[in-house]
């Protein structure tokens, strides 16, 4: 076990580690590029598992902000670093252009000192730890006194992890009493520093006679213009000043709209729950906010309904924005200034001029060099010109929510990712843009953005049709050579004979095989590994799984573990914010066996899906594993395999297609492509469902609920689900309702939390861009045939719809009449409403859900409660 450190408590202490880390400097500044990368992906893994604990730590400690955006700022602190710097080389040459004969070759700097500011303790002690370890520096990090527990937290987590993967000891440090004596120490004493915090901070590094880098403070002017779409104007502002309620240096503070369209924009912010102050509200706001000149401390980070109760003014609780119209941009106006927090200036310009002249003026007064926001018509291209003529901000943001978009990486996929953004010398900054790893070395560094996409993902060959498995089959000889095939099944497949037909098939062929059937209803990790060693011995080059969702998780995963043993569950498991820019990156699958999947239920869709759950029997916890490299090469879907379906099995699973359309419809990553797929297997279940569950044996009927199953698989193995799903999947695992089921009691909840037209938080994705879910629910209704006056109308008549198909296959409609214990679900509650907020499905739901609101849902759907709006 390591020795622990002495604390550093006092000037004495501080120079004597920094000589220590001068030496652990100086030898990583010998390691390889492969060495170094392997430290940056341990600490980027380690910081990322623990982004929910220390967002809770942050916010207790300091009393600001929101832990569900705190666990976003962390996730991105650490998954969209890792993204962007993985591949690049900071060891050595570092770029060999042969066709114009440069090189670039890069050197650490040394020891660079981090302050961390109270407004973003652990994502930016995270940020700079990270950055600091892929250039080979060392880092001592100065909390700031009101977070030093969090901010000291985030650091010990990423050292370990760094010392672990071969670091030297002590590459990463920290003031453990943080004082202004021990900050200035350190400042002078180090070879950078990386400098967020308050204007005095950051004077201090400037003036320490070390080179620095640091920001200045941020005074974001946003202007609608009359040519912009208000509604995406209004609600990305709103969506930028309500996260984390307004820390983000990058948020705006003031909003100026052409008078054109002034009224259309006051009405939408209303609408959307901003509160407009009147008369004397607005000066206790004002004398509130701002003091002497600056930023109140005790309303940085809270909520709009805090600061008005601070203020003695009374507002709805539900409140997202403080809004006070005023005419001056003077510094003597207090909504003028930055708030760092959700309080926001407005002001009606005559003309798009007179709003530049009043942005230029309110950059003057305090926002040189950080960040401005435009919402126009793009096609206004004198407009953006002056606008970018004008503004002396080094970030200028095109109908983009400032917060968001400021810090690169999510609206705008050249701005690179980063906690630290420059303000160059209108801000007194040494550099221009977002702080990354080329500044940490003794070189400059230019690294090229991809434009973002979206795909259509599917199996190679998707077969269906009733009789159609022993033609598809045929192929595994006459077009892939296959020679030995490995059946993956449940038991009762099997001792049914079910797996017959297959074998059969095989035998006709000359392929020689073997069957696996020991196989959990919940599929079990120690199932996989039993049926491995009976994998590995027998060598196939193809593994066919037949049975429903059960069955192809256990294939999947058991192929995962036979293509690439050396990998581990926890890592494979971590959940990503995009798929594309996750930290662990998925083995190539298929170098050993063909993968091909057999459906036996109408549900899952398993058999075209990137997905698999596994669940490991001796400490419960559950893998879910996803990538697109699980997805079957060949999926077989034949009727014939569904026709003995139980009715219990055939309106469980039924009910889970109708989520899982619902879900990819609305899902933020919807698209074209899959709202095709996931509209007409909506409209088969309420078509056939009914149909297969009265009658088994309707052919028709069992075959139209096959390809609805398929085709809601293919729709969500691509737009993704939501958070219905989140939390079905922890209502199975405390409490053991059916997967199908589960979805079923929580959807027509879910639908109307998601529907609303108000939310706290809509989900982040750039084509999502207002909350829209209302319409698009009754889109889905019209084409389902339902009709009606209006949307809510439509909407409306859906959800009884959707009741009227449950009651006839016998879906309950309350949690409770699963005989779920009222006092064993109170007691699990907290834990499922935060284990279906970290749920990798929840990311892609049209409305980001509060831990509160989740919980909130299990207990309506538990109890029955009359259904709301889910308003706010």
């Amino acid at each position: 076990m390591t020795k622990a450190l002495p604390p550093i408590d006092s000037v004495d202490a501080l120079t004597e580690r920094l000589a220590s880390m001068r030496k652990a400097q100086a030898e990583f500044a010998k390691f390889s590029q492969e060495q170094v990368d392997k430290i940056f992906y341990e600490a980027a893994l380690a910081a990322n598992k623990s982004r929910i604990p220390l967002a809770k730590l942050a916010v207790e400690e300091t009393g600001m902000g929101i832990v569900e955006d705190k666990v976003i700022k962390n996730h991105y602190a650490s998954e969209y670093i890792y993204n962007k710097y993985k591949d690049m080389k900071t060891c050595g040459v570092i770029e060999d252009d042969p066709a114009y004969g440069y090189k670039k070759v890069a050197e650490p700097l040394g020891v660079v000192a981090a302050v961390i500011p109270t407004t973003n303790p652990t994502s930016t002690a995270i940020f700079k730890a990270l950055i600091c370890l892929k250039t080979r520096n060392a880092i001592l990090i100065s909390p700031h006194p009101r977070a030093k527990g969090c901010t000291i937290a985030a650091a010990k987590i990423v050292r370990e992890a760094a010392e672990k993967a071969g670091a030297p000891k002590g590459i990463i440090d920290w003031i453990d009493v943080p004082s202004l004596e021990l900050t200035n120490t350190l400042m002078s004493s180090a070879d950078m520093i990386l400098a967020t915090g308050g204007p005095g901070m950051v004077a201090a590094a400037y003036s320490s006679g070390k080179p620095a880098l640091g920001v200045g403070p941020g005074n974001t002017p946003a202007i609608i213009d009359s040519t912009a779409d208000i509604k995406l104007a209004v609600n990305s502002i709103i969506h930028s000043k309500t996260f984390d309620n307004g820390m983000i240096c990058a948020s705006e503070q003031s909003v100026t709209i052409v008078e054109d369209v002034y009224n259309e924009a006051k009405a939408e912010f209303k609408r959307r729950g901003c509160y407009f102050l009147k008369g004397a509200e607005l000066d206790k706001v004002r004398k509130t906010v701002i003091i002497n000149g600056g930023v109140n401390a005790k309303i940085v980070g809270q909520s709009a309904y805090t600061i008005a109760q601070i203020a003695g003014v009374e507002v709805p609780k539900s409140t997202k924005v403080l809004i006070g119209e005023v005419t001056s941009v003077d510094p003597s106006e207090e909504m003028a200034h930055e708030k760092l927090s959700p309080v926001l200036g407005m002001y009606k310009a005559k003309s798009f001029d007179d709003a530049l002249a009043k942005a230029e003026r309110l950059v003057a007064d305090g926002g040189y060099g950080h960040t401005s926001s435009l919402y126009v018509n793009v096609n206004e291209a004198k407009k953006l010109e002056k606008h970018r003529n004008a503004m002396k901000t080094c970030r200028i943001l095109i109908n983009t929510p400032s917060s968001q978009g400021g810090i690169g990486d999510l609206y705008n996929f050249m701005m690179a990712p980063s906690l630290t953004l420059g303000c160059g010398s209108w801000g007194g900054n040494s550099v221009s843009g977002n702080v990354g790893p080329q500044h940490l070395l003794n070189i400059k560094s230019v690294a090229e953005r991809r434009e973002n996409m979206l795909w259509l993902r599917t199996p190679e060959k998707v077969y269906f049709k009733k009789g159609c498995m022993p033609v598809a089959l045929q192929e595994l000889k006459d077009v892939y050579n296959k020679k030995r095939c490995f059946i993956v099944t449940d038991q009762f497949l099997y001792t049914s004979g079910f797996t017959k037909k297959v074998e059969e098939s095989l035998d006709a062929m000359g392929i020689v095989h073997s069957s696996f059937w020991s196989i959990s209803p919940d599929p079990k990790l120690q199932d996989a590994l039993k049926g491995l060693e009976q994998l590995k011995a027998f060598e196939p080059d193809c593994i066919i799984a037949i049975g429903g969702g059960s069955a192809m998780d256990a294939g999947k995963i058991m192929w995962s573990m036979y293509e690439n043993p050396e990998e581990n569950f926890e890592d494979m498991s971590m959940d990503f914010m995009d798929i594309r820019k996750r930290v662990y990156q998925f083995p190539k699958m298929g170098k050993k066996a063909f993968f091909v999947a057999i459906p036996t239920s109408s549900g899952t869709g398993s058999e075209v899906t990137p997905f698999a759950i596994i669940t490991d029997a001796e400490t419960g916890v559950k893998w879910p594993i996803t990538d697109y490299e699980l997805m079957p090469n060949m999926a077989i879907v034949d009727t014939d395999n569904m026709m003995s379906q139980p009715k219990g099995l055939t309106a469980a699973s039924g009910v889970d297609v109708l989520t899982h359309c619902l879900e990819a419809f609305v899902s933020v990553m919807a698209s074209d492509y899959t709202d095709g797929m996931a509209l007409r297997g909506m409209k088969l279940v309420f078509e056939y469902l009914g149909r297969a569950y009265d009658n088994p044996n309707d052919v028709e009927a069992r075959n139209h609920m096959a390809n609805a199953s398929c085709l809601g698989g293919l729709a969500f193995a691509n737009a993704f689900l939501g958070v219905n799903h989140s939390m079905a999947h922890k209502l199975g695992a405390f409490h053991h309702i059916p997967h199908g089921l589960a979805n079923a009691v929580l959807l027509p909840r879910v639908m109307r939390y998601n529907s609303a037209e108000r939310p706290t938080k809509m989900g982040t994705f750039p084509q999502y861009d207002h909350p829209k879910t209302l319409a698009r629910y009754a889109e889905a209704a019209r084409f389902c045939g339902v009709t009606g006056a209006d949307d809510q109308e439509v909407f409306e008549k859906f959800i009884k719809k959707i009741y009227d198909l449950f009651d006839h296959v016998g879906v309950k409609h309350t949690i409770a009449e699963y005989n779920v214990d009222e006092k064993y679900f109170l007691d699990t509650l907290d834990d499922m409403a935060e284990q279906a907020f970290n749920d990798q499905c929840t990311g892609a739901n049209p409305r980001y859900p509060l831990i509160s609101e989740i919980t909130s849902l299990y207990k309506d759907a538990y109890y029955g409660h009359e259904a709301s709006t889910y308003e706010d």
